[in-house]
């Protein structure tokens, strides 16, 4: 049976922290996912706090998010946070809109940056990647899309898959899954509600209770490098629900 993750994000506005923990572990979660908002401005006496707590709880960060800046201008820390925390995996989780490209060949320029910024991870032997959202799926001008050319430009990058956002971006995540198997090393596992549903929850949904096929994505998953399953929900407002429904859906697939 595949080890379930909780991306951490999701219950930001749920403190403290150390409950969640407890509740996740409670569920039976194997690990989390850390990001920015966590550790980004955590000395060293906090970053061991933070182990000392998911050691208690019986749970490891195995995977986290870090910003293209802390990654680019600050890779020293990043790998002290990684390595304190006891993360395998490492990926950019997002570019703003003001900064992303306009063509094929921006977004193939910005996989090589990625792929610059991966090094030092690389080389101290961490999985580093890209997580996408729906931006990277539009069409552009030449017929291609961002994540194509993202990948084609840092052909070290592995993906962790955001297959709901995939989704969002009007694309076929089965399709993307045949083409990139070999490069997805972690999926976040997210649901989407019903049209019209879930407005309060930015139409996001528990997993399980949406309109993704999870249960035929996880069989096409089964055959890639994927080694990590990661739920999210981006704006849930009862913690407690999508803990509970989520990993006895996923059991279920």
């Amino acid at each position: 049976m595949t080890k379930l993750g909780f991306q951490l994000y999701s219950a930001r506005n749920f403190p403290p922290l150390s409950e969640t923990l407890s509740k996740l572990s409670a569920a039976g979660y194997a690990h989390v996912e850390g990001y920015g908002g966590i550790y980004a401005t955590m000395d060293d006496a906090a970053l061991k706090a933070l182990r000392a707590d998911l050691d208690t709880a019986g749970l490891t960060m195995l995977t986290g998010h870090f910003g293209l800046d802390m990654l680019e201008k600050e890779p020293r820390r990043a790998l002290k946070v990684a390595e304190t925390l006891g993360i395998k995996a490492i990926y950019c989780p997002y570019l703003l809109p003001d900064l992303r490209p306009s063509d094929a060949s921006g977004w193939f320029a910005f996989g090589q940056r990625l792929q610059e910024a991966g090094k030092p991870f690389r080389d101290a032997g961490y999985v580093f990647g890209w997580h996408n959202h729906d931006f990277e799926f539009k069409t552009l001008s030449d017929g291609s899309t961002p994540q194509e050319q993202i990948l084609a430009g840092g052909p070290e990058l592995s993906w962790e898959a955001d297959i709901a956002w995939v989704v969002r971006g009007g694309a076929d995540p089965f399709a993307w899954i045949e083409s990139y198997g070999k490069r997805i090393s972690a999926v976040h596992v997210k649901d989407i509600a019903p049209a019209g549903e879930n407005t309060d929850e930015d139409g996001w949904a528990d997993v399980g209770h949406g309109t993704v096929a999870w249960k035929d994505l996880v069989a096409a998953l089964s055959s890639t490098a994927v080694e990590y399953y990661v739920v999210e929900h981006d704006n849930p407002n009862d913690l407690d629900r999508l803990i509970t429904r989520s990993i006895a859906a996923f059991e279920g697939y």
